[in-house]
Parts: C-alpha cells; sequence; structure tokens
C-alpha cells in the first residue's frame, strides 16, 4: 500500500535540481573515499585513477542534465545563477578529486606523502557535510539547518591550506629531488582546490539562506 501510495504522490515541480545536486554530492563522497583508501593502501593505481574517470564522467552526466533542465524550464526552484554555480562547483570538486589521483599515476609517486594522506582524510569531510546540507535546499523552513555546516566547511578548508602549506614548506626546506618537488607541489594545489570549491559551495548556500531567510 505504502509503495503505491508513493507512485501516486504527484511529484514536486522542479526537484531534478535537487535530485541532480544530492547525486552529484554522493558521486564525489564515493571519489573522495577512493581518494583516500588510495592514500591508506597505494597499490594498483591505474585501477584507481580508471575507477575516479568512470565517477568524473559520471558528474559530468548529472552537471550537462542540470544545465538542459534549466535551459528549458521557466521557472527554477532557486535562481539560475545559484543553479549554476552549485553544479558547477559539485563537477570541480569531482575533476580535482580525479585529478590528484591522476598526478600520483602520471608523476610516479612512490607512495602518498603523511600530508596528502591528512588532506585526503579533510576532502572526504567537506564532500560529506556538502552532501549532508544540500537537501535542506528543497524546503525553505529548512534553510536555517544550513549555516552550521558552512561553518564547518570553512574550518575544513582552512584545515586544507594550512595542511598544504605544512607541505609546501617541506618539500622547500628539506632535501628532496626536484621532480618530486614539482610533483607534490601540483598534487597538493589540486587537493587544496577540491575543499576550495567545496567552500564555494558552501558561499551559494550561506547566500541562499540570507536570500530565504
Amino acid at each position: 500500500m505504502d509503495a503505491a501510495l508513493k507512485k501516486l504522490k504527484p511529484r514536486k515541480e522542479n526537484s531534478d535540481f535537487f535530485d541532480w545536486f544530492e547525486e552529484a554530492a554522493q558521486n564525489n563522497i564515493e571519489a573522495a573515499e577512493l581518494l583516500e583508501r588510495l592514500c591508506g593502501d597505494f597499490a594498483n593505481v591505474d585501477a584507481m585513477v580508471a575507477q575516479l574517470h568512470d565517477l568524473e564522467h559520471k558528474g559530468d552526466g548529472i552537471v550537462h542534465s542540470t544545465y538542459k533542465k534549466l535551459n528549458n524550464v521557466f521557472m527554477p526552484p532557486l535562481d539560475r545563477e545559484d543553479i549554476i554555480a552549485i553544479a558547477s562547483a559539485l563537477d570541480d570538486v569531482m575533476d580535482y578529486i580525479h585529478k590528484t589521483a591522476d598526478a600520483m599515476s602520471v608523476y610516479n609517486v612512490q607512495k602518498p606523502t603523511p600530508v596528502a594522506c591528512k588532506l585526503a582524510t579533510v576532502i572526504v569531510a567537506c564532500t560529506k557535510e556538502v552532501a549532508k546540507q544540500l537537501p535542506n535546499l528543497r524546503q525553505r523552513r529548512a534553510m536555517s539547518r544550513i549555516e552550521d555546516g558552512v561553518i564547518e566547511i570553512h574550518r575544513l578548508e582552512n584545515e586544507a591550506d594550512t595542511l598544504l602549506r605544512e607541505g609546501v614548506k617541506d618539500l622547500f626546506h628539506r632535501p628532496h629531488d626536484p621532480t618530486e618537488v614539482i610533483a607534490w607541489s601540483r598534487i597538493y594545489e589540486n587537493m587544496e582546490l577540491v575543499t576550495d570549491k567545496c567552500e564555494d559551495i558552501a558561499d551559494v548556500l550561506r547566500g541562499l539562506v540570507i536570500k530565504h531567510a
């Protein structure tokens, strides 16, 4: 009976946008956890990169669907620029996670550094916090819950900034092979950019809370 009632229940107009946001966010969590797993067990790197490539392809499909729907809908549930900003940042999160793992393969690093492992853990926390807050966009009365999540995402991004500085400082203050310096500098930057993009989403969410207060 419950299943039948659910089928009969009319779908909320334009709920596709919220569905796609949440699907992309879960996709990003899966990618972040793969990256963290790679840092913990640096084996079968190319296979892991291939899995991340598949997740990136899935994320691209989600963002393309979002833009296509936005081009064809008269009244979206949120301002168009906010939908674009969230969809774009979610896509960027995935892109930089994939770039991070791919760089580890391309630069033929021997094993992840402690800083990289810590950054991977922060990335997982960031993607989970984003995924936790996005469902609150579905109802305006739920938007008031977002602020605590926004604060946490900013805290995590600051933690990633500190780890980036720590990692780069180590590269230039201790003897390292020049190619290793180049490789890890770029890998650290890509990892920190993941948290930057999560922070971009948090900024849009905060703006939406203010708009709909």
